[in-house]
């Protein structure tokens, strides 16, 4: 879940505005009870005493942000904060450089540094040196921050130290008798202070506490440890975990030849159906003598009555009655239901959660089958593109017999319509041309090309799609409408219909769509 995709997917599903448990959040100050005395403690010795402070705790303790917390809360027109980092430059060099350029120092030396520390103190202004990763530090880096915080009668630099359990020990070994540096210890949090660090977390990032249940407040806190770094990833996966099995509880097709019982009964009605067709085809309409050609009319003039057949009977030809009939549901003759047997053969799509694609087969249409008037053998059903067959001419008999009885016109099928024409995005022809930074709503991903036209074609307007590859094979995606900003992609989301929300959709950048695009390419 660390690509570009996941994280937005992780995002819109809790409608986060930023991600809550990153390492870094911008404007974020969390101090607990127990970190509170702590911060006061720092300011207290920074007065009044002469030792090294060195604070330490495991990583994801929280010593950075405690440090920041240090810098702010000094008074800025007494106080010049000088922040150094040992990660990377752990050994004296590096250290006196950064010291050195901070303070407008030419030359990198502790006695030049100090003679600077000395005139600040002179004009009213103490130095606070603060040393991030401190535990990357080596023996003679220690030895000249201690030299520093150690000073000059004229003033001295108040020098703090934040790093892991490690440092004490590598002061230990300097083996000085005096004592020439104060530890404070940072305590993890207490299961209250969790839930608490984990709701500022949330707020901040536009939701509530109530993400979590009380259970799971407990599970993070007990293995996190109670150490704010920790509790970011577990807190993180805890949700992603969540987000997965919610989407995974929406069932998914069956891939055999199991269909569900609801197909079952529609197919069952069909060839009930079918089988009435054919008894009345049996019953009511016996097989003419003469074959003639599928597509011969019965033309008689007006006025003149057939010649009459080997029975005596008057003999009137309908368009394509002697064409062997065939039975329904073979051939073209019925509409064939696709959605239970695409469903058996595994021919059904689904989007990224799941969901059955709109259009595709996973969705049966519905199939009504009409009857044939009575006394009229059911023909073959005409297609769309075909010509309606005219409606046969009622002929006269030559001799007086009883009338036949007047046949009903078949229903003339409507033509079909013309049909929509889908311009595709595949290859980033609109994609390509719009603003990385706009946002589109992610509706649904399908294997199928056809569905991701069918689904377009229905709903039309500002959907789209586009192709990817996932897992060496191609994904149709299709998208919504193009938005300036998240929040207006979040809100268009509320407005779509219920069906399309059914798919959870998310917003996600046009930049992320451009560069699936390019490795598409």
């Amino acid at each position: 879940m660390t690509s570009l995709h996941a994280d937005e997917a992780f995002l819109g599903h809790y409608q986060l505005s930023h991600d809550p448990f990153a390492p870094r959040v911008p404007g974020f100050k969390f101090f607990p009870a127990q970190r509170k005395p702590v911060l006061g403690q720092l300011h207290h010795l920074a007065r009044y005493s002469q030792l090294l402070l060195v604070v330490t705790g495991p990583q994801g303790s929280g010593k950075t942000l405690l440090r920041q917390a240090l810098v702010a809360s000094t008074n800025k027109q007494s106080v010049q904060s000088v922040v150094v980092s040992a990660r990377g430059a752990g050994d004296t060099a590096g250290v006196l450089s950064q010291v050195a350029q901070a303070l407008n120092v030419a030359q990198a030396e502790i006695g030049a540094i100090l003679a600077q520390v000395v005139q600040l103190a002179l004009t009213g202004q103490e130095v606070y040196l603060l040393v991030d990763d401190a535990e990357q530090l080596d023996e003679p880096a220690l030895e000249a921050l201690l030299t520093l915080a150690a000073g000059a009668p004229e003033g001295r630099p108040h020098v703090f130290l934040f790093g892991e359990s490690s440092l004490i020990a590598a002061l230990d070994q300097l083996g000085t008798e005096d004592e020439r540096f104060h530890v404070i210890e940072l305590q993890p949090y207490a299961e209250e202070e969790t839930r608490e660090y984990l709701a500022l977390r949330l707020e901040g990032a536009g939701q509530g506490i109530e993400l979590f249940s009380a259970d799971q407040i407990s599970d993070i806190h007990e293995s996190s440890d109670g150490w704010p770094g920790n509790i970011n990833e577990v807190a993180r996966d805890a949700l992603i975990e969540a987000m997965i099995a919610s989407r995974s509880a929406v069932k998914r097709p069956s891939m055999g030849f199991n269909m569900p019982k609801k197909h079952v009964l529609a197919i069952s009605a069909v060839v009930v159906v079918a089988l009435a067709a054919a008894w009345m085809m049996q019953g009511r309409s016996p097989a003419p003598s003469t074959a003639t050609s599928t597509n011969e009319q019965a033309q008689l003039p007006l006025g003149q009555a057939p010649a009459p057949n080997a029975g005596g009977s008057p003999a009137v030809e309908f368009a394509g009655s002697s064409q062997p009939m065939p039975l329904p549901l073979v051939g073209q003759s019925q509409p064939v239901m696709r959605g239970p047997l695409a469903e058996a053969a595994g021919e059904i799509t689904e989007g990224d959660d799941g969901v059955p694609v709109e259009g595709s087969s996973a969705v049966p249409p519905t199939v009504t089958t009409t009857a044939p008037p009575a006394g009229v053998a059911a023909g073959p059903e005409p297609t769309p593109a075909a010509r309606p067959t005219p409606a046969p001419t009622q002929v006269a008999s030559a001799k007086p017999a009883p009338a036949p009885k007047p046949v009903e016109k078949p229903t003339a099928a409507k033509p079909a319509e013309k049909p929509v024409t889908v311009t595709k995005a595949v290859a980033g022809s609109w994609y390509a041309g719009q603003a990385p930074g706009n946002y589109v709503v992610q509706v649904l991903g399908t294997s199928s090309e056809a569905s991701a036209q069918n689904f377009v074609k229905e709903h039309g307007g500002e959907y789209r799609y586009f192709k990817k590859l996932l897992n060496g094979k191609p994904l149709y995606v299709i998208t919504y409408g193009n938005f300036s900003s998240r929040d207006a992609a979040v809100s268009a989301i509320k407005s779509l219909p219920a069906k399309v929300q059914a798919g959870k959709p998310w917003p996600r950048t046009v930049a992320s769509v451009q560069q699936e695009l390019a490795t598409t390419r």
